[in-house]
């Protein structure tokens, strides 16, 4: 839609967007920018020369919000992995956020928003490959391969709180049933610990007492 001049003597929340051609985001993108000042007319409404000042540096606005808007982390994963054609595990963009590099600005539904401005113009490549590689998501069974070890021994460090989970998902068979979901750069923090013996770990066999039974059980946080 194109921008048009003022035709109300003042605009609402949705006709100001509409009238000026932005989308419902661009227009919070440009408010959360100081690009739409605030509203200065009755009702908290715009008048019509705060809607033609905009109307007038539309160009300007359309550039400088750019074309994402914000999105969940899926989306923004899906849109690393085209823009680099590279593969982006999810919980990259988690890790992202994590190092300082994406902003969360939102939420939908309990659920972090990304800032599509920053998705929009992202240009380093390695950044999203280490966070690739450290936030990377494993559900319980893969995250014990990746440590090389039992079902039962993985159970310990969870039951220690060497090991906590990084993220929640929604099983795919019953989507009322929660799948807690391990951290690559966790695993591998872990993996580097002097202070199990791994090698005695991986060296008892199916069957044995697990070395990591000793551990003492994490107490419940407030007691």
């Amino acid at each position: 839609m194109t921008a048009t001049a003022s035709t109300l003597k003042t605009y609402g929340p949705l006709q100001f967007p509409d009238r000026a051609g932005l989308t419902l985001w661009q227009f919070a993108r440009a408010q959360r920018l100081g690009l739409i000042p605030t509203p200065d007319a009755v009702g908290d409404r715009w008048s019509a020369a705060a809607f033609d000042a905009a109307v007038a540096r539309f160009d300007a606005i359309r550039q400088a919000v750019g074309t994402m808007p914000d999105v969940g982390a899926t989306r923004a994963e899906e849109h690393l992995a085209e823009r680099f054609n590279m593969t982006v595990y999810p919980g990259t963009a988690a890790e992202l956020a994590r190092r300082g590099h994406l902003p969360v600005v939102g939420d939908h539904q309990g659920h972090p928003l990304y800032c599509g401005l920053t998705l929009d113009k992202f240009t380093d490549r390695r950044k999203v490959q280490r966070a690739s590689a450290a936030g990377q998501l494993h559900m319980r069974d893969a995250a014990a391969q990746a440590l090389g070890i039992r079902s039962s021994d993985f159970d310990h460090l969870i039951r220690s709180g060497l090991l906590t989970h990084a993220d929640t998902a929604r099983s795919g068979w019953n989507k009322h049933d929660v799948v807690l979901l391990y951290r690559q750069a966790d695993l591998d923090r872990l993996a580097r610990s002097r202070s199990i013996d791994w090698a005695a770990v991986h060296a008892t066999p199916k069957g044995h007492r697990s070395p990591l039974a000793a551990l003492p059980t994490r107490k419940p946080a407030g007691r």
